[in-house]
This record gives structure tokens, sequence and C-alpha cells, in this order.
């Protein structure tokens, strides 16, 4: 299996790869554009159940994770799952910079005595899905808060007391 071919998806707290999702969107996106959620999520599970295992009892989780990644791809606004609490994620290909920054964020976590779903995203494709100027980029639940820069660790905590709401 071509390791491009599977995208991982967020379902409540949890990841799961699904195979053919990016070409699934590319083929829908003209044509579903303006469809309601339920007949998006309906296509999605039909065209995607046929390479990946979705269990009967969650497909209705699965459904609402496509659409939130199919509304994603077509840049229109989406329900995110943000109740789950904080999610960052640092983007760069795993250099000395990226992984420096990866480094501040946990350190600036570990001060302010907070928890986080931290992830280093390190695929160019993945990267470039975020649509950011350059890398290394921080993203804090769906924002991007720098692109193409390192904050320090005390940028990074005050961007906690300015967007306190946010976080």
């Amino acid at each position: 299996m071509d390791r491009n071919n599977v995208t991982q998806i967020k379902i409540g707290t949890h990841r799961f790869g699904i195979v053919g999702l990016k070409k699934a969107l590319e083929n829908m996106a003209e044509a579903y554009a303006e469809q309601a959620d339920d007949v998006v999520a309906e296509e999605l599970l039909n065209r995607l159940s046929e390479k990946n295992y979705i269990p009967e009892k969650v497909q209705k989780k699965y459904g609402h994770a496509f659409v939130r990644e199919f509304r994603r791809f077509l840049g229109q606004p989406f329900d995110d799952e943000h109740s789950q609490g904080l999610e960052i994620k640092v983007l760069g290909a795993g250099c000395v910079v990226c992984d420096s920054l990866e480094n501040k964020v946990m350190e600036a976590l570990t001060e302010m005595n907070l928890a986080a779903e931290l992830e280093h995203i390190r695929d160019g494709d993945q990267i470039a899905e975020y649509k950011v100027k350059g890398t290394p980029a921080l993203i804090i639940n769906g924002k991007v808060m720098c692109s193409g820069t390192k904050p320090s660790k005390n940028e990074i905590i005050n961007w906690r007391l300015y967007y306190g709401r946010m976080w």
C-alpha cells in the first residue's frame, strides 16, 4: 500500500488512517460542494468503505469526520472537535529549527501546567494542506499562530494569555 494514499483523521481522541480519502475528496469536490453534510457523509462512507473497514456501530462518527475533512479540503467552514481539549501541531520537516519549536512548545505547556495533544507533522503533502507560508509553523486549535519563524517559549506563553479563551 502506498503510504501517500493514507490520510489520518481524528475521531474523538483517536486517529485512524484512511486509504483513498484525498482522492475521494478531489473527485467529489465540484459535485458535492453545495450538498448537505448528511449527503456528503453518506457518499464518502460509500466510497471509502470499499478500501477501509468501517464498523457499522461507528459509521456516523466516521461520516462526521469525513464531512469535516471534506469541508476543510474545500476551504469551507466546518465543525471541528476542539471540545476534546488543546490540540497543537508543529509543521516542519524535522530539521533542528522545527524540532526546537516542538521542544519550546513542550516547555511552555509544562510551565503553564497544560495538557495538550501535540503532533509534529513532517510530511510535505500534509504540511501543504495547512497552506502556511513557511516552516516551522505552529497551529493551535486550528489557528495558525506563526509561520516561517520560531517563537520563543515566552511568546508561546503570552499567546496563551492573549488568546486565553481559545486555549
